[in-house]
């Protein structure tokens, strides 16, 4: 491994300023905040701003903000990213802390999609597949996505639809699942106990998009013999942290 060049990690420490805050800092603020000598600022900034990592703001002297050059590298990230790959990752990361199946779904309609899924290690285990389609209502992931829709095209998608049932555990009258979608909102993650599969339960998490919307769901599923309510709580904070992961894999720049 590579020696760490201090100059550029210097430069790097300040560009890392302006994700914080308004996004604007002065010379002064970024010396403070960092501890380095003021010609040393000076310079850095003087380099990225030549460079177009930073411009000085109009009419306010001393001020920069992000340049046109930041925008351009985050953009060709972007367009990189990959949810899928993303996920996968992620699971992967999740399932080896847990030693259980990890699942990231996106939703389709009032479906949901397993875009990517890594299995547990044990030998009884949630029997699935990646690209699998399941009824959004019967799982944890589909409970947090349609949790996320905005009201108005929670109540459309909703409309006239059958809430088949699974398992005799699946929710399928309409008041039941706004109530549970409701307390969803509330808790900020999702579960459901053996309603898509009469031996297994989930809990899941939001991920977001740089913009902060809801694309996809992140879920920890459990067969019911490793499943207890201190379990849930433990698994709900970990699918919080994994996909909380994956959003910033995403761009997403909020709390978990």
């Amino acid at each position: 491994m590579g020696r760490l060049v201090p100059a550029v990690t210097r430069a790097l420490d300040i560009l890392e300023l302006f994700l914080e805050g308004d996004g604007t800092l002065s010379a002064p603020e970024v010396t403070r905040r960092l501890q380095l000598p003021r010609t040393t600022v000076h310079e850095l900034l003087t380099t990225l701003a030549a460079r177009s990592y930073l411009v000085q703001i109009p009419d306010q002297t001393g001020r920069y903000r992000l340049g046109v050059r930041a925008y351009q590298l985050g953009s060709r990230y972007a367009e990189q990213l990959d949810l899928a790959a993303e996920g996968q990752q992620v699971a992967r990361e999740v399932a080896e802390t847990c030693d259980e199946t990890v699942h990231v779904a996106v939703l389709e309609d009032t479906d949901v999609i397993y875009i990517a899924k890594v299995d547990s290690t044990h030998a009884v285990r949630m029997v699935s597949a990646a690209g699998r389609k399941l009824p959004a209502h019967c799982t944890s992931v589909g409970k947090m996505l349609l949790a996320s829709l905005p009201p108005a095209e929670l109540e459309t998608r909703l409309a006239g639809r059958e809430l088949v049932a699974m398992t005799q555990n699946s929710i399928t009258e309409p008041d039941a699942l706004l109530a549970a979608l409701a307390e969803v909102r509330e808790r900020g993650v999702a579960a459901e106990h053996r309603e898509s599969n009469p031996d297994v339960s989930c809990v899941a998490a939001p991920v977001r998009d740089s913009a902060g919307h809801v694309v996809a769901a992140l879920s920890i599923s459990v067969p019911m013999i490793r499943w207890s309510e201190q379990r849930e709580d433990e698994l709900a904070e970990l699918a919080a942290k994994g996909a909380g992961d994956l959003s910033e894999r995403l761009g997403h720049r909020g709390g978990r």
